[in-house]
């Protein structure tokens, strides 16, 4: 949560920045004989450049804090494994974190369209009574039509995800048909159905009214989401803000990978620089325990610790306060209730002993 209130305050003050700069236009506009197309020109340049930072900075919050939870779960795998772990092993229960992650995403993009298209579904059993009625011929079916979600089918790694992944055979359309014969029902789907045309903002905003207030709002769908994902919990609010944005702009996503070669590599280098300098990470750790028993720590505590101090050492543009405040979280929400507290300690500790010995070869983060 506390990153998410970072980040509404920074899309806050890009939208203050902007408005700031509209006024300015107009009334340059207003009071001087200049260009005014060219300066509409500047400000629209200018909208763009803000939704496009508005998305980054809500990919970056959400990814980068993801990363690291896949990381942790990772070695919290291989730290379980009964069995000796091979060569490769934790890289692949890795991309298989990601992979559900993907799957994740995909199921839920791909049930939205399924309600979506039903509006047609429903429409061919009315017709096809015994006796219709003029209403049972007269099903409205605009949704099935929409041009946002003719852009999500036609995307062609969309098309391949549901071939690989047989999405056709396990959705559960029961409940598709309820969400579907639910949102039938409700003003908004009246109000949308019943105006001639295609307006793309609304469009947009059926399909969004569709996941935030018929899906998301359901318990039916969430208890469906959360037995079918053991991930939906961690992953949850991550794959719903993917989805967001990409009712925002389609074509935006990748559905054949989740995660840019970037972050790859940051989730790929943490990973390994965790297990292979785990010794040397763990005897910074244990003298800063005092009274505390190596043996009796959580787990989960030791293995957020040793990817905290790794990110001290190994990833120089990653600032110190950023790494503590990441695994603070993480240790509140994963481990136990005063998992928080403790890691804090340890980590701050660690990290003024560092810098004292001058080990914390960090690169200023703004040049970066």
């Amino acid at each position: 949560m506390k990153e998410l209130f970072k980040a509404f305050l920074k899309i806050l003050l890009l939208i203050i920045c902007f408005n700031f700069l509209q006024d300015q236009t107009n009334a340059l506009i207003k009071n001087n004989p200049v260009d005014k197309n060219l300066l509409h020109q500047f400000t629209h340049g200018l909208k763009g450049r803000l939704i496009f930072a508005v998305q980054i900075v809500l990919k970056k919050m959400i990814s980068r804090r993801n990363i690291r939870v896949k990381v942790m779960q990772t070695l919290y795998n291989v730290n379980t494994l009964e069995s000796e772990v091979k060569p490769g092993e934790p890289q692949k229960i890795l991309q298989t974190h990601f992979d559900q992650t993907r799957q994740l995403f995909i199921h839920l993009t791909y049930f939205l369209t399924e309600v979506s298209r039903y509006a047609e579904t429903d429409a061919h059993q009315k017709a096809g009574k015994h006796l219709p009625s003029y209403e049972d011929l007269h099903v409205n079916t605009k949704l099935a039509g929409n041009k946002i979600l003719w852009k999500i089918l036609e995307d062609a790694s969309f098309k391949d995800a549901l071939i690989k992944l047989k999405l056709q055979q396990t959705i559960n359309k029961e409940l598709v048909r309820k969400t579907y014969l639910k949102l039938a029902g409700t003003p908004e789907y009246k109000s949308y159905i019943g105006k001639p045309g295609r307006d793309g903002k609304e469009e947009k905003e059926i399909l969004e009214f569709l996941l935030d207030k018929m899906m998301l709002a359901d318990e039916n769908f969430i208890s469906y989401m959360e037995e079918n994902f053991t991930n939906w919990e961690d992953d949850g609010e991550m794959v719903i803000q993917l989805l967001a944005n990409f009712l925002q702009k389609p074509g935006s996503a990748d559905f054949k990978e989740m995660i840019s070669g970037e972050k790859k590599v940051f989730a790929t280098n943490l990973l390994k620089t965790a297990i292979e300098k785990s010794e040397y990470l763990q005897s910074l750790i244990i003298p800063k325990l005092k009274n505390w028993d190596p043996e009796r720590i959580a787990l989960l505590d030791m293995i957020l610790m040793k990817m905290g101090v790794a990110e001290f050492l190994y990833f120089e543009t990653i600032p110190p306060k950023v790494t503590i405040n990441e695994y603070i979280d993480l240790a509140k929400e994963y481990s136990t209730p005063q998992s928080g507290q403790f890691v804090n300690g340890i980590l701050d500790n660690i990290h003024k002993e560092l810098v004292t010995q001058g080990k914390m070869q960090k690169v200023d983060y703004k040049k970066v």
